[in-house]
């Protein structure tokens, strides 16, 4: 009986070592299933109310996504990194499905684990955004999901 329950408290031992779900070994991968879609379109409402010529005050973000030329030279800089041949163009900004593009290459290079806030907040913020500063954007294109 003791030699069972040593058996027994070594197999608890080893199943607690053994990933027990299908995700565990796609630890920091993108799901290919993932559907920003929901998270796009809230942004797209938030950003430009579906306004496709779309340009701030500052003249700087354009488009549906008000897209920054930093951020068309990240994804161009990501397009390198992934050793593609595509780039993107400041035109680009004006385009709904090149700016989609660019969204989902941003969030498939910073935000692998699909965090919907990290998402939300990394859109308005850059990466080194804080929570304090990006609350109410986040609050707004949460509202728009719902």
């Amino acid at each position: 009986m003791v030699k069972l329950a040593k058996f027994a408290c070594l197999a608890c031992m080893i199943l607690m070592l053994v990933p027990t779900n299908a995700s565990a070994g796609t630890k920091g991968k993108k799901s290919s299933n993932f559907d920003w879609n929901p998270v796009i379109d809230a942004i797209i409402e938030v950003e430009s109310e579906g306004k496709a010529d779309a340009v701030d005050k500052s003249g700087k973000s354009c488009g549906i996504m008000q897209i920054t030329p930093v951020l068309v030279e990240d994804c161009n800089r990501i397009l390198q990194l992934k050793k593609s041949s595509k780039r993107y163009s400041m035109k680009d900004r004006f385009s709904a499905t090149k700016s989609k593009e660019m969204f989902l290459l941003f969030q498939s290079f910073y935000n692998p684990k699909n965090d919907v806030e990290l998402a939300i907040r990394s859109w308005n913020g850059g990466m080194n955004y804080t929570k304090r500063a990006t609350q109410r954007y986040f609050e707004k294109v949460m509202s728009k999901m719902k």
